[in-house]
């Protein structure tokens, strides 16, 4: 199937059919009026809190006749509806509800819903409520209702699953699926918690639109609530989902080495396959979003913090009323027109003018620029040249370790032609010495394979004859160009290196460095993409 999205379509209209369905039978029935409920927003939560009652007295296992429904909606009226209905309207009420609207009369329901893979509508059945006969005092003969699976259905999607919990319930759904071998269904579910995380980014977005527009018409109580939101969201779902991910990736890893073509592979086997990549695919995507929702957490923290103190600090702005503060002085004395511009200059934050000051013209003064000049003499007092010998010293160590790592790269690919980072690891991890050549430090390495991937592919021929047309001046950074033209020119007894490839390899792999120290002298493991070196003379 072309979009696999759209595979169980019928399961999420029946879910839409069951809301479509109640809402229709409601809006379409005049009865309504008779009581006092003209507007659809009062039928439908009248519905609903009947639901509920109903729902109640069938976990308890208890009688919910049509007279039981009409105490209680007798009973809600009283206490908070305050419709004008007597008990036997409120029994009528209630009949109708249970008979009209949720039986629809007593003929059956049903919701289309369109079934890709089939091409045609599927009939679904719908039904709320069912009754069963009882007898009261073992004598008196009632009709007892109760909820069908779709009423639990309708009513437990509504509230019962907290936000915080859907998260969770879809996780434990997903690894269900994962130990099943249930790839299909597992990449729904992993599509539902990254939607998950979505709509919680989302809301942290909205929540600093609305903080920005006005701090006080967000209430403390709402930013209590999104940011237990965010961390009940964050709390270890990050480790959680790296760990679904080393799962997925070893399943397919172990795929894809049953034959090492993927063509041999049973259909099914390659179905399952394509299944993992698109769970891990959406792994990464929903790791991705983690991290933004931390970062957005913090930041939503601060913005908060920030606009509530801009506004504690309005309470010490001085304000007062232009008409007596300005124009009823004006009129009682126009003459002060003359000095407006000193009430007005704060407006256009000028400064004010300096006025003579009689006591500093009895005081020494001294020459403001002498005093600059001794200032500037003080603090270029330092020995220039060894700071500029040792900023040299600096950058050639710099220079020497750059050069040296890449020079390894180039010496471990130049004996086969092509070398991956996979095969340099297992090698510099048998050797502390090869590995420092490697890797002098953590910055330098990284600095290297990035510009190393960045470029992908590198022309000699063409990088000699820019350095001989062109005069560059040294930019006092590493140049990988510059660096690999002269690691070339060193290495004159080897045969002419024409053109340098960088591949990254799509094998899922990574390549693990431990022990090695950053700029700072901390040891630290470095993780990163599977590259392909390949030297072509």
């Amino acid at each position: 199937m072309q979009y696999d999205f759209l595979k169980q379509f019928p399961r999420r209209m029946k879910n839409v059919g069951m809301y479509a369905t109640l809402i229709q039978n409601c809006v379409q029935k005049t009865t309504w009026k008779q009581y006092g409920f003209t507007k659809a927003d009062e039928q439908i939560n009248l519905v609903f809190t009947v639901m509920l009652y109903i729902m109640e007295q069938s976990l308890k296992e208890e009688a919910c006749t049509i007279d039981d429904i009409g105490t209680y909606i007798d009973t809600v009226n009283m206490q908070y509806l305050g419709k004008e209905m007597s008990y036997e309207e409120c029994r009528q009420l209630g009949d109708f509800m249970v008979n009209n609207v949720l039986s629809n009369e007593g003929r059956v329901m049903y919701f289309d819903g369109f079934d890709y893979d089939e091409k045609e509508y599927q009939v679904m059945h719908i039904s709320y409520v069912a009754n069963r006969i009882i007898y009261v005092d073992h004598e008196i003969k009632r009709t007892s209702y109760y909820l069908t699976d779709d009423g639990y259905g309708l009513l437990l999607s509504t509230l019962e699953i907290e936000n915080n919990m859907k998260l969770t319930i879809h996780e434990m759904i997903f690894q269900m699926h994962l130990e099943k071998q249930s790839y299909d269904k597992a990449v729904d579910e992993i599509k539902h918690i990254f939607n998950r995380m979505r709509i919680q980014m989302q809301k942290i977005r909205e929540t600093k639109e609305k903080i920005r527009r006005n701090a006080l018409d967000y209430s403390v109580k709402d930013y209590e609530e999104i940011l237990v939101e965010d961390l009940e969201t964050i709390e270890d779902t990050k480790k959680r989902f790296q760990e679904f991910r080393e799962t997925v990736r070893k399943r397919a890893k172990e795929l894809e080495e049953e034959n090492i073509n993927v063509k041999r592979l049973s259909e099914k086997d390659e179905e399952n396959l394509g299944y993992l990549r698109m769970i891990e695919m959406y792994l990464n995507r929903t790791i991705d979003e983690h991290q933004q929702i931390l970062s957005g957490h913090f930041d939503l923290k601060a913005l908060y913090t920030r606009e509530l103190e801009a506004l504690s600090q309005l309470s010490l702005i001085r304000r007062f009323s232009l008409r007596s503060g300005l124009y009823d002085k004006i009129l009682e004395k126009p003459q002060a027109l003359e000095d407006l511009d000193h009430f007005l200059r704060p407006l256009f934050n000028r400064e004010v003018e300096k006025t003579y000051n009689l006591n500093k013209a009895f005081q020494l003064q001294k020459p403001i620029r002498k005093g600059r000049g001794e200032d500037l003499e003080e603090i270029l007092d330092f020995d220039e040249e060894e700071w500029l010998w040792e900023k040299e010293q600096r950058y050639r160590e710099k220079q020497r370790r750059y050069q040296m790592s890449l020079g390894y790269l180039l010496e471990q690919a130049s004996k086969r032609g092509e070398i991956t980072l996979e095969q340099i690891g297992s090698r510099v991890a048998k050797d502390d010495k090869e590995r420092e050549q490697l890797i002098p430090n953590v910055e330098i390495f990284k600095e290297i394979m990035v510009e190393l991937i960045k470029n992908r592919s590198i022309d000699i021929q063409a990088l000699q004859k820019e350095r001989r047309e062109f005069i560059q001046e040294n930019a006092g950074e590493f140049q990988l160009n510059d660096m690999l033209l002269t690691l070339l020119d060193q290495r004159t007894e080897e045969p002419g290196i024409q053109k340098i490839e960088v591949e990254r390899l799509e094998d899922g792999g990574t390549v693990v460095f431990a022990g090695v120290l950053d700029e700072n002298g901390e040891p630290r493991v470095v993780r990163c993409s599977n590259v392909r070196i390949r030297l072509m003379r």
